[in-house]
């Protein structure tokens, strides 16, 4: 059998009871998967560029570090790392759910699809709350030693709804343990919530075994992880990271993070369609997001204009440039993943002797969002300040009336541009 054409060349996987899952960086699983899981795949017939791993073949070959790994020490399931990471198409037998129970999947991807068709929901939202109920699946496979989370709240069930509650709470016992987030716990929770209440109103479910669960943890504060608030980089971190770049990528990353305010899965996936330099006289350049977490909208460009121009400029007559700004370097993907983006900013970090931690957070992508929100509202601040005068004048209420009542959308942008 041919050596799959993604294989590295540097590495002895012979001995794959010797790998170290636990120890390998994110982008070395992909080399771990052309090398390691893929033969392995492929001697059983299957096609490692198509069919994703099931929990019974894992077992069977003894590959749970793997899967264990991605998801403790990686945060995500080996679905996403499949799509994300591998860069290869979903199959169309769906999601690599943590469970083989033919009647939950249903009930899982039932009110998915009732949040997709119901509530309108944005596929990268469907893709969270997804995310979000495989992680307690996991917990409650793992805890209860069943991948059948239907049959105990079955309205026909014969087991006693206690029992049934203890096996949810025994599920989240679990997260409250692996989880440090609290935030991360109580949307967990809620997701969870919301799928059994779906049951419960399709007739599906006798009882919502997470209901009140919520009250039994602290997850707002002291040991539950308070995390509403994510810290944030002050300038001066900000100025250190840029100056800290040595190349066009590297720059136009701070300025998506930190100037843009722009989710890492974002920055990955940016592309040219998606910048409007050259409105309309009145208003300023623009980003444009046809799906974003709640749904499509549009991020001004007010900073950082012109290091963006010197990229398209330098890549314009490429002829094997897709397009992507991030353009990735395997053969397999179109542009980097979100995960890359937490790799380069924590490798530039280093280089810009940025602290270990911040607030007892290191410092991540995510911060840059909520350094966004702090430059963006103290510009507006500084704007209303200037309207204060034009609003005693003309007998307005105030500043606000004024910026969003008699100036225009592009002409408060313009305000906000300069003094951002």
């Amino acid at each position: 059998m041919s050596e799959p054409a993604h294989s590295p060349q540097n590495r002895d996987w012979n001995n794959v009871d010797g790998v170290s899952w636990t120890f390998l960086e994110r982008e070395e699983f992909v080399d771990t998967y052309w090398a390691v899981i893929a033969p392995a795949m492929e001697a059983d017939g299957l096609d490692s560029t198509q069919e994703k791993l099931t929990h019974s073949w894992v077992r069977e070959h003894d590959f749970r570090p793997l899967l264990y790994a991605l998801r403790e020490y990686h945060d995500t399931t080996f679905g996403d790392f499949w799509s994300d990471d591998l860069g290869l198409e979903p199959e169309e037998t769906g999601y690599n759910w943590a469970t083989e129970h033919e009647r939950t999947i249903e009930a899982l991807e039932s009110f998915l699809t009732s949040r997709r068709e119901r509530k309108g929901l944005a596929e990268s939202s469907i893709d969270t709350l997804r995310y979000r109920l495989n992680r307690y699946v996991s917990a409650y496979r793992n805890e209860n030693e069943t991948d059948d989370l239907l049959t105990p709240i079955a309205r026909e069930s014969d087991v006693p709804a206690y029992k049934a509650v203890d096996a949810c709470w025994a599920a989240f016992d679990r997260l409250h343990g692996d989880l440090d987030g609290g935030q991360t716990k109580r949307r967990i929770h809620l997701a969870v919530s919301n799928w059994y209440a779906h049951l419960v109103r399709r007739k599906w479910a006798a009882i919502n075994p997470a209901d009140g669960l919520g009250d039994e943890f602290n997850w707002s504060n002291g040991n539950g992880g308070n995390d509403a608030d994510t810290p944030c980089l002050d300038a001066e971190h900000v100025r250190a990271l840029y100056h800290a770049a040595t190349d066009i990528e590297e720059w136009l990353l701070v300025l998506a993070l930190y100037a843009w305010g722009l989710r890492s899965g974002e920055v990955a996936r940016l592309h040219t369609r998606q910048f409007v330099l050259d409105p309309n006289d009145e208003d300023v350049p623009f980003i444009v997001f046809e799906e974003r977490k709640n749904g499509p909208g549009e991020v001004s460009l007010l900073y950082g204009r012109g290091v963006l121009e010197d990229r398209l400029a330098a890549t314009a007559d490429t002829d094997e440039w897709s397009g992507y700004l991030f353009p990735s370097p395997h053969a397999s993907r179109r542009h980097i993943s979100r995960w890359t983006v937490w790799n380069r900013f924590g490798q530039l970090s280093d280089r810009a002797g940025l602290p270990e931690t911040i607030d007892g957070e290191t410092p991540s992508p995510k911060m840059g969002r909520r350094f966004w929100y702090d430059a963006y509202s103290s510009s507006l601040d500084v704007v209303l300040g200037s309207l204060d005068e034009i609003s005693a004048e003309q007998g307005s209420a105030s500043a606000d009336v004024v910026l969003q009542n008699y100036l225009s959308d592009a002409r408060a942008r313009q305000l906000r541009r300069e003094y951002m």
